[in-house]
This record gives C-alpha cells, structure tokens and sequence, in this order.
C-alpha cells in the first residue's frame, strides 16, 4: 500500500504522541540559536549540493573503481580546509575538522560506491557510464556528508572536538569497510561514536532507526549428518524440521514489501507484522559427498539474538529424535555482518534531532526490514559504538518511490537538505556531551 506524504506523516504523528518522553527527548532544552545556523547554511549551499550529486550521479563508479568519484570528495574536503587522507582501504577517503579544542571524537561514514544497471534512469542527468547507475542512492549519501563537513567547518568556532568524516568504497560487495579498517584507519582516527545513513523508501522528511538491528538478522545453516541407507527418511526428516522453524505463513501480508510502509501494519506501528519472525528460504539443498550429507538453508529473523537460539533447538531436537546417531554437526556457514545499533546512542540522537526538527520527522521502528538487506556498516560498529539511520527520500505523489536496487529508483533531492540539517544538528548535540 503507497499512501501520499501528508497521510503518512499525520499518521506517525499520531503514533509518536504516544511515545514515552524518553524516546522523544521531550525533557530536554535545546539550545535552537546554533541549529538555525545550521539550517541557513544547509539554504545557502542546497543548490550547489544538487549540482554535486547530479555530478557523482552521472559519473557512477563500481565497488573497488571509485577514483573519481574518490578525487571529487578530497577536492571538496581540501577546499574547506580539512586535513585530508586518501587511497585509505582502496579508494577511501577520510576528512578531518578539528576543533583544536577539547571534546568529544565523533565520526560519520558514507558509501561512494554504484550498481550495474541497465534499466533506464528516472531523471534526465543520465549515467555516462554505460551500464552503471547509483540505484542505492550512495550519490546522494556522499552529497549529503559533504554538505554537513561545509556547514560544521563553516560553524568551527562554535564546535569543540573532532569530527572524521568517512567517505568508504565498496559497500556494495562488503569489502570497503573491512578494507578501511585493515588498512589502519584506526591508527590515525581514534571516534568515540559513529553514525552513518541510507536512503529509504520513505517519505522525504522523515528519518528512521531503532536500537540493535533495524535489518533482519540473516544467516545460511549447514546440518551434517552421516550417510546411510535411511538417507531418504533422513533428509525429509531434516527438510521439515528446517521448514517448520518458519513462523510466518505463505499467505501473509508480511511478504508484500510495499506493507513495509502502512501505517498500521508496518515498520513503524507498534502492531507491525514485522517482528517477532523467524522465515526459512524453501530452496533447501542437499549434497553428499562420501559418507556424510550436507544440507544447507538461509534463515532470517527479526531479533538479533533468535538464530543462535534457533541452531540450538535444532541441535537439542536432533539429539532427541530417532535420528541421533546419524546427527554429526550444525553451524552456520554465512554470516552478513549485522549492522547492530547502540541502545543508548539510538535513544539519545532520536531525541534530539525530534527536540530540534519535531516528532513528525522522527520515526522508530518497531520491527526489522526483513528481506535480506544489510550494510557493511557493521564492521566500524564492531570497533566502535555508533547508530545506522533510514532516510526518507519519496515524493509518492510525483511518483518518486526510493527503495533501493530498484530499476525505477528516484530521489526527491530535497532529502539532501533534510540530512544535512538532521545530521548535522546531531553531530553538533553529540558533541556537547
């Protein structure tokens, strides 16, 4: 179901009345004179943003390919003074504000990475690269952290600490990240705390997350066993017990991704269907190879924790079944890298970006995007504290509906504006504290 943008916001609107103040922030005072500042800025170079994302959006560059791309971000970061490091991990690029006084370390990453695609584009600045295209939105999220290192350098005098802004190839093959990393970003950025975003297809305007695991939690099972004459009943055995894990049923809503939105069944109502879930991929396979037999599935839960509990129960089920002496093993043998948000953080910076821009733009969510997505975001959130946001970027009335990887993937670049005034003001409250 697509509802219009008034009618999504007036209805999570009315869901956030009902949040706790905790959640919202509602007991705090917020110092408002700064944030305008940030929104004068954010006016001021909006256009010239436009004009870098329409760029970076004609000239879209694979995972591990980014060397233009790479070369516009240090260009842009140089111009305003920052101190800059490049070729970090591949093509990443790292830029540092410093305040040279005393606070707090804060770091916001950004990938820069783009898609094959060979459907044609939405908008008339059309991809250059033949068979390229950013359908993920990571042009905009660059523009975006670009935007928010010129209106914090432009506000330095009034900022303590240290901001690194990280710009990050790869993300699209779950390279970049770890490449960084290895590669010693962390021997010369020392953040307390890091935030990163994506668009989402939401309304523009509206920003989204919640505490540990805004995607679902998805894992591929391997179950060994011994290979014998009962192999048959065996395998049957095997494929049911994986089967009936599942707790969603075939007929349910839950697997239209356009429920995803509604308003009383989706992410955001507190009644989401989207919780709570265990689902199992009916393409179970089976190999034997001498005397033992693999089966392999891909599970998917909403709760970060639910997988673990899951291998568990099927390891307890087997040693209790008629089958325990032809049981061997059960592990999973994939893993995404599950982007896991702080409890703390999340709280903290929902509050105060609802203090400062209202409740109507705040949205948690109440249950994990359940189909198979992820960020390699992870990895800096294993080293560091940090959150992972959603950002609306549709205009369902002009037909623009941002849901990543999609062919008709579109962006209401006004979601430029929103996430640089969003980000930036929580940068500048993280800071504080």
């Amino acid at each position: 179901m697509i509802l219009n943008k008034k009618l999504v916001k007036v209805v999570f609107v009315i869901q956030l009345a009902f949040l706790p103040c905790s959640i919202l922030g509602q007991n705090k005072i917020v110092d408002t004179s700064i944030h305008k500042l940030v929104q004068e800025q954010t006016n001021l170079i909006f256009d010239s943003l436009v004009k870098i994302r329409r760029d970076l959006h004609m000239y879209p560059e694979l995972a591990e390919q980014e060397k233009r791309t790479s070369k516009t971000i240090a260009l842009y970061l140089k111009s305003l003074g920052l101190e800059v490091h490049t070729h970090i991990g591949g093509y990443g690029v790292v830029g540092i504000l410093r305040t040279n006084k005393k606070g707090k370390r804060i770091a916001w990453r950004t990938d820069i990475d783009a898609l094959e695609s060979n459907h044609p584009d939405v908008v008339n600045f059309l991809s250059k690269n033949k068979g390229l295209r950013h359908i993920c939105g990571h042009d905009v999220h660059t523009t975006i952290a670009l935007g928010m290192a010129k209106v914090l350098t432009s506000l330095k005098d009034s900022l303590t600490g240290t901001v690194y802004f990280i710009f990050q190839p790869a993300e699209e093959n779950w390279v970049g990240a770890k490449a960084m990393i290895d590669d010693g970003l962390l021997n010369f950025i020392d953040p307390e705390e890091i935030y990163a975003l994506h668009i989402a297809p939401m309304s523009e305007g509206i920003i989204s997350t919640k505490s540990r695991n805004p995607y679902a939690d998805y894992k591929g099972i391997e179950i060994t066993l011994k290979n014998t004459e009962e192999k048959d009943t065996l395998i049957n055995y095997t494929k049911e017990l994986l089967l009936n894990l599942q707790n969603i049923a075939a007929d349910s809503k839950f697997w239209d991704n356009r429920n995803l939105l509604d308003p009383n069944i989706g992410l955001g109502s507190p009644n989401t269907i989207f919780k709570d879930y265990v689902t199992v991929n009916p393409k179970i396979t089976v190999k034997e190879t001498g005397n033992e037999i693999s089966i392999k599935a891909y599970l998917s839960a909403e709760k970060d924790t639910q997988l673990e509990l899951t291998l568990r129960q099927i390891k307890e089920k087997f040693q209790n079944s008629e089958y325990a002496t032809q049981y061997i093993d059960s592990k999973f043998y994939y893993e995404t890298a599950l982007v896991l948000n702080d409890e703390k953080l999340t709280s903290a910076t929902l509050s105060a970006i609802s203090d400062i821009y209202g409740n109507e733009n705040v949205l948690p969510l109440y249950g994990a995007i359940p189909d198979g997505r992820g960020d390699d975001f992870a990895f800096f959130q294993r080293e560091i504290p940090g959150v992972y946001f959603l950002l609306g970027a549709s205009d369902f009335e002009k037909g623009i509906v941002s849901m990543p990887h999609s062919p008709s993937f579109g962006v209401d670049e006004n979601c430029i504006k929103s996430g640089v005034n969003f980000f930036s003001s929580m940068i500048l409250e993280r800071l504080k504290y």
